[in-house]
C-alpha cells in the first residue's frame, strides 16, 4: 500500500507503474473518493461537536442544571436541534462508511512504483540478464530427464498420490526425500551463518497476513482456502515472517532483522493449466527456505540489502555447482508491491534452457503499510522497509542437481556440499 499524499502528488508516476505493472486501478476514482473522504470525515467531525455542545446545554437547562432558570421551550428546542444533528450524523457516517469501503478496496490495488532501473517490459521475455556463473556441463551420453532418473530408482511416486491428492501431486521416496532434506537443511546452515535466525512458522494464516503481504486481493486465485475456518495455506514462509511483526514498533538498535523462513508451501498455479505438466518443475505443494529482512526505510539500506539477499543465494547455487544466471525482473513480470527484482534461473538440462528457482524482491514500505510495522524515529514513527529471497526451493532445485550430476548408468553424484547431509555420495535406489 501507497501513501495516499505520495499518490496525490505523483499520480502520473503511479499511474504508469499499474499500467507497466498490467495492473487496472482507477487512480482519478481513488482521488475523489480520498477527496469525499476528508470532507466527509471534517464535516461528521464538525456535527459531532455541535451536538455534543447541544448535548451540554441540554443538561444545563434540565431542572438541578446550572440553568433552571431557562424556560421549557428552550430544552424542547435545543432537544429538537440534537435530535436532527444524530439523524444527519447517521447520514454522514453511513455515507463515509461506504466511501471508506471503496477507498479501502482501490487502495489495496495500487502498486508500488518500480525503481529506475527496473526493466520496463510486459513479461518475463522482457528481463534482462545480468550475469552468469559456472558452466553448462556436457554429456557424452544421452541424458535423461530427473523423472526417467527418479522413476528407474523407484524414487519417485505420481500415480498414487493423484489418485487420492489430484493433479500435480507426487511422492518423493528414498535418496530423493533425503536429498531435499539435506539441500533444505544445507540452506539453513548457510542462511543461519550469516546472521539469520531460523523460523519454522506456521502452514495456515488469516486472510488479513494475506493481505498485509500483498498476496491478496490480486493473488487470491493462487492461495488454497480452508474456508470453514477462515484459513489460507501460505505460498511461502514470507507471510507469517513479516505478519509475526504486524503492529510493532521497532527501536533503531533492532534494525535490519534477519529471519529465515522453513516451511512446506502451497499454490494452486492458477493460469498455468498446461504449463510444465511434466515433472517436479510447476507443483502445488514445496518446501521453500526463505530470507526476510525488515530494515530501516532507506533507499540505500534496502539496495545493499537486496543485493546482500541476493548474493547468499547465489553462494548458495555456487557450493553446490550449478550453472546459473541471474535477471533483472521487468515491470510486467513483477508482483504488485515489488520495487525492486531479481530471479535466479539454473541451468535444466532437460528443458535445455535456464528455469527459475530463486526470487528477490525489495517492497519497500508496501508491507509495512498494511501491517502498521513502524520505526521509533525520535518524537515520531516511520514505516519499516521488508525484503525477501529464496534461499532454496525444492523440488524444484532437485531438477538441477539430479540432471546435472547424473552418471551414464543413471545414478546420480551427489553434490560435494551436501554429503555431510547425506548418507552416501551417490543416490541409489532403495
Amino acid at each position: 500500500m501507497l501513501d495516499i499524499k505520495f499518490i496525490k502528488t505523483n499520480r502520473e508516476l503511479v499511474e504508469k507503474a499499474a499500467a507497466d505493472k498490467g495492473i487496472a486501478v482507477d487512480i482519478g476514482r481513488l482521488l475523489e473518493l480520498a477527496e469525499s473522504r476528508r470532507e466527509l470525515t471534517e464535516r461528521v467531525e464538525a456535527l459531532q461537536a455541535l451536538k455534543n455542545q447541544v448535548t451540554r446545554k441540554i443538561k444545563g437547562a434540565q431542572p438541578g442544571g446550572a440553568e433552571t432558570s431557562k424556560p421549557d421551550g428552550v430544552e424542547k428546542t435545543l432537544m429538537e436541534s440534537s435530535r436532527e444533528a444524530g439523524a444527519e450524523l447517521a447520514r454522514l457516517r453511513q455515507e463515509l462508511k461506504e466511501i471508506e469501503i471503496e477507498f479501502e478496496r482501490l487502495m489495496l490495488l495500487v502498486p508500488s512504483v518500480p525503481a529506475d532501473d527496473v526493466p520496463r517490459g510486459a513479461s518475463d521475455a522482457d528481463n534482462v540478464e545480468i550475469r552468469r556463473h559456472g558452466e553448462i556441463g556436457s554429456f557424452d551420453f544421452e541424458p535423461l530427464d530427473h523423472m526417467e532418473i527418479l522413476a528407474r530408482h523407484g524414487l519417485v511416486d505420481c500415480e498414487g498420490p493423484r489418485r487420492f491428492a489430484g493433479s500435480r501431486a507426487y511422492a518423493l521416496l528414498g535418496d530423493a526425500a533425503l536429498l531435499e532434506l539435506a539441500v533444505t537443511r544445507f540452506a539453513i546452515d548457510r542462511i543461519a551463518r550469516r546472521g539469520f535466525t531460523p523460523v519454522v512458522v506456521p502452514h495456515m494464516v488469516r486472510p488479513p497476513a494475506m493481505v498485509g503481504t500483498g498476496y491478496f486481493p490480486l493473488g487470491e486465485e493462487n492461495a488454497y482456502r480452508l474456508e470453514r475456518d477462515d484459513l489460507v495455506l501460505a505460498g511461502t514462509s514470507e507471510v507469517a515472517l513479516v505478519a509475526l511483526n504486524a503492529d510493532r514498533i521497532f527501536e533503531e538498535s533492532e534494525l535490519p532483522l534477519r529471519l529465515v523462513g522453513i516451511s512446506t508451501c502451497y499454490r494452486r498455479e492458477a493460469g498455468a493449466a498446461g504449463r510444465d505438466t511434466r515433472g517436479l518443475y510447476r507443483v502445488h505443494q514445496f518446501q521453500k527456505v526463505e530470507q526476510v529482512v525488515i530494515c530501516r526505510p532507506d533507499e540505500m539500506e534496502a539496495e545493499r540489502l537486496h543485493y546482500e539477499l541476493l548474493g547468499n543465494a547465489e553462494a548458495i547455487m555456487q557450493e553446490l555447482g550449478l550453472a546459473y544466471r541471474v535477471v533483472a525482473v521487468a515491470t510486467g513480470d513483477m508482483g504488485q508491491g515489488q520495487v525492486r527484482k531479481h530471479d535466479i534461473e539454473a541451468w535444466m538440462p532437460s528443458r535445455g534452457a535456464f528455469g527459475e528457482t530463486h526470487s528477490c524482491s525489495t517492497l519497500n514500505d508496501f508491507q509495512a503499510r498494511r501491517l502498521r510495522i513502524r520505526l521509533r524515529e525520535g518524537k515520531g514513527k516511520r514505516f519499516v522497509y521488508t525484503l525477501n529471497n529464496t534461499a532454496i526451493a525444492s523440488p524444484r532445485v532437485l531438477i538441477a542437481i539430479i540432471e546435472n550430476y547424473q552418471n551414464k548408468d543413471g545414478t546420480v553424484t551427489v553434490p560435494e556440499a551436501l554429503r555431510p547431509y547425506m548418507p552416501g555420495p551417490i543416490l541409489k535406489g532403495l
